[in-house]
């Protein structure tokens, strides 16, 4: 169950559907991803917040669901239900299968997944953010401190989930590269 609720969950193609009310391909335009740098960078903040709110609930609610139906003690579900939203993101049903790197799917997976550990990413990232003003940076030490983190919180076994995880990204980035 959470593989199928959390793909077609991740398929929702938010950043297509926004960009197509301002008359936008975000698939053709700018840097062609559909997600939220994209329509930030194309649309504008105001018009893009959208973007990031459902594609950041699509990890989020996937991941809950797998939490939810899995019996005491078995964690691994949620990242089950999280890995689908974000194929379903990167490889979208509901959009020719063109979607996007599925890095905010991720943000909200790991918001249900690993609570401490999000929050002390974000507080890291948002540290940097605010002394070099670089919004970017600060994204990229928030990504990078997670896995550290969590293996301090939590242990080998689901931080090296949270690296299959992120290898999704990092296929979605490679695969965008070339």
């Amino acid at each position: 169950m959470p593989a199928g609720a959390g793909y077609l969950l991740g398929s929702i193609p938010t950043a297509v559907i926004v960009g197509r009310r301002r008359h936008i391909d975000l698939r053709t335009t700018g840097d062609r991803n559909p997600g939220w740098w994209n329509a930030r960078a194309e649309l504008g903040r105001r018009a893009a917040l959208p973007v990031l709110v459902v594609d950041v609930a699509k990890g989020g609610v996937a991941a809950a669901i797998g939490r939810q139906v899995a019996g005491p003690g078995r964690w691994w579900p949620g990242y089950v239900g999280a890995a689908a939203a974000m194929v379903g993101h990167a490889w979208p049903l509901f959009a020719r299968f063109r979607g996007g790197r599925s890095v905010a799917t991720l943000g909200g997976a790991a918001a249900v997944l690993a609570p401490t550990t999000a929050f002390a990413s974000i507080a890291a990232g948002a540290l940097v953010a605010t002394v070099t003003r670089s919004g970017e940076r600060g994204i990229r030490t928030g990504f990078a401190a997670f896995p550290v983190v969590q293996l301090v919180v939590e242990g080998p076994r689901r931080t090296a989930a949270t690296g299959a995880l992120m290898s999704l990204v990092g296929l979605r980035f490679w695969m965008a590269a070339r």
